[in-house]
């Protein structure tokens, strides 16, 4: 599991945390049934608190994205085709911002899709490159 936490960034570590998690799982890279790093050993590696990985251990659970097994540890969670759902809600909340301001600008449906499938070719271009 790699994950790259900023004090720079306006978004709480915690937060960041749980982010770099919920994308490695839902994109396959953290496979169900994966340990994660116990919380102090995380804590460490990222030169955080163990407060900070504890509260996104634990919300990472309530998401039902992880599961903690005492004295086991945390592992990732059997999806059983949650996966999509997931997915699609984790999606959503990204998307609700922008389409709260395309309403405010006066952006039309249409023109925010097309606004949309644009960046979408942008983002694929820019994978290719790597």
């Amino acid at each position: 599991m790699k994950l790259i936490v900023r004090n720079s960034l306006p978004e709480p570590i915690y937060a960041q945390i749980i982010a770099q998690v919920e994308a490695q799982v839902l994109d396959g890279s953290l496979p169900e049934g994966s340990p994660l790093p116990s919380i102090r050993s995380l804590a460490r590696e990222l030169g955080v608190s163990i407060i900070t990985t504890k509260r996104a251990y634990e919300d990472l659970e309530r998401a039902g994205l992880v599961d903690t097994v005492a004295g086991k540890g945390s592992f990732v969670a059997r999806l059983a085709g949650r996966r999509d759902s997931l997915r699609q809600k984790g999606l959503m909340e990204l998307l609700r911002p922008p389409a709260e301001a395309a309403v405010r600008l006066g952006v039309a449906p249409e023109e925010l899709s097309t606004m949309l499938t644009e960046a979408y070719k942008e983002a694929l271009d820019e994978r290719a490159r790597g």
